[in-house]
């Protein structure tokens, strides 16, 4: 009756008296309890301190469970971030935090695998949003049939490839051309099919996100989103976007018609404003205009307030920086709603093609 689950008697942390286990504390601590004696609380002192979980956490059964802005074993060390900062980063689409299926520890989630097989790696993403069991008809972990057969799981939800449809790819679709037919089709001029920002099926394009009209055409080669600042604003109040072009209003130029033509500064106020922390006049990289650093159009990628950020290091995905679904942000891709992952190839919304 002493015996544990690895019938082991009181865990060796007690004596068996009579059926039951006296647990050892000789130092009147209380900190060894349980049935079976399998609690020890002694594992939760900092040795440094000799607070229990460094005074920033309690204890329970022999694990810390760390106050806001702690972390470690024994709760001892501190997050390089605040607590509401923490949160807002693990918070994912659907306002919860790590999807309720992993533990945030100083902004970044440790995604939990609810199998009770114990095994690991169906929940991923960066807020754990994303379920692989989801795109199986019949959820058997050591079965590879994904989306009955016919596509492929994306942060839970099924590409269905061409001739299939359904949530998990069950339903075949009637079609008179080949694959290689409607691949064609749908990739027009573009290198990719559907410009890389929509599904093709049966030689037609459906654009996404769905029913987002900024990404619109035959092949979906549109997307005004590009005509965007990371506010949201469209051609810097000065344009208007065509096909995710800018035209400037007179007296503005530039790719989001951020530059006024007439500057009301001297030559000299407006280099100091465009002088990196090095002191080098935009990074070496571009013109400097009003106070303002207008990066090579001969480099493409130089990009940044002092033409100091390469966009070719953002992830890609399919061969598109940000996968066409961000911008890119001095190195990072800045996802558009919707929209997740480190290239944001991951499309969260409710609704999928």
């Amino acid at each position: 009756m002493c015996k544990n689950s690895q019938d082991i008697i009181c865990s060796n942390a007690g004596t068996c008296h009579c059926g039951r286990c006296k647990c050892d504390n000789s130092d009147g601590n209380g900190l060894v309890y349980g049935k079976f004696c399998e609690c020890d609380d002694r594992e939760c002192i900092d040795d440094e301190t000799e607070e229990i979980c460094g005074g920033h956490g309690k204890c329970y059964c022999g694990n810390c469970y760390c106050e806001a802005g702690w972390h470690g074993d024994k709760c001892e060390f501190q997050c390089d971030i605040t607590p509401w900062e923490s949160k807002r980063r693990c918070t994912s689409p659907d306002g919860k935090i790590c999807s309720n299926r992993g533990t945030c520890v100083c902004g970044e989630c440790s995604c939990h695998d609810v199998d009770p097989t114990g095994d690991w790696g169906d929940i991923h993403g960066d807020t754990c949003e994303c379920d692989e069991r989801d795109c199986k008809a019949v959820y058997d972990r050591y079965s590879d049939d994904f989306c009955s057969g016919h596509g492929q799981c994306n942060c839970g939800r099924c590409d269905c490839k061409l001739g299939w449809y359904g949530e998990k790819c069950e339903h075949p679709h009637s079609c008179p051309l080949s694959a290689e037919e409607s691949i064609t089709k749908c990739q027009g001029s573009s290198d990719l099919p559907c410009s890389g920002r929509g599904k093709c099926e049966c030689g037609k394009c459906t654009c996404y996100p769905p029913g987002d009209p900024r990404v619109y055409g035959k092949t979906c080669a549109c997307d005004d989103r590009r005509c965007e600042d990371l506010d949201g604003v469209v051609c810097g109040g000065h344009g208007t976007c065509s096909c995710g072009r800018c035209i400037c209003e007179r007296g503005w130029f530039g790719k989001l018609c951020q530059h006024p033509r007439k500057c009301n500064m001297t030559e000299e106020q407006s280099k100091s404003l465009c002088e990196s922390a090095d002191g080098i006049l935009c990074s070496g990289k571009g013109s400097c205009h009003c106070g303002k650093c207008i990066c090579s159009a001969e480099e493409w990628y130089i990009s940044g307030e002092f033409c100091d950020c390469d966009d070719r290091d953002c992830d890609k995905h399919d061969g598109l920086i940000c996968t066409g679904n961000g911008i890119c942000s001095c190195g990072n891709c800045e996802c558009w709603d919707g929209w997740n992952g480190n290239a944001c190839e991951i499309w969260l919304g409710t609704e999928y093609p």
